[in-house]
């Protein structure tokens, strides 16, 4: 069973800061897609930032210019930088680790960290 461990979530005031940090395995940290999705009550979930092994990052527009998403290689870590936190971003904010090769798809989530945005 592949573990991802959230850190980092809590209460912050409109416009503050947080850091959210997911610690997966390195074997899946080396190889997956990393990324970070959220789900407010009564929403669907959605994604909010990705990371390939290689770099490569997409954001979701509502979130673009205040969060960062990065890996940390040395321990094996992925971490989301949420300046400018608005009462909307409020939300359980979940690790996913990811890899599709041909046919098959490999798909690992976190228990998920409560993000509150207070107005």
């Amino acid at each position: 069973q592949v573990q991802l461990v959230e850190s980092g979530g809590g209460l912050v005031q409109a416009g503050g800061s947080l850091r959210l940090s997911c610690a997966a395995p390195g074997s899946i940290f080396r190889t997956y897609v990393m990324g970070w999705y959220r789900q407010a009550p009564g929403k669907q979930r959605e994604l909010v930032a990705t990371i390939t092994s290689g770099g490569n990052i997409n954001y979701a527009d509502s979130v673009k210019g205040r969060f960062t998403i990065s890996r940390d290689n040395a321990k094996n870590t992925v971490n989301l930088q949420m300046n400018s936190l608005e009462p909307e971003d409020t939300a359980r904010y979940y690790c996913n680790a990811n890899y599709r090769i041909l046919s098959l798809f490999y798909d690992y989530w976190g228990q998920g960290t409560q993000v509150t945005g207070a107005s």
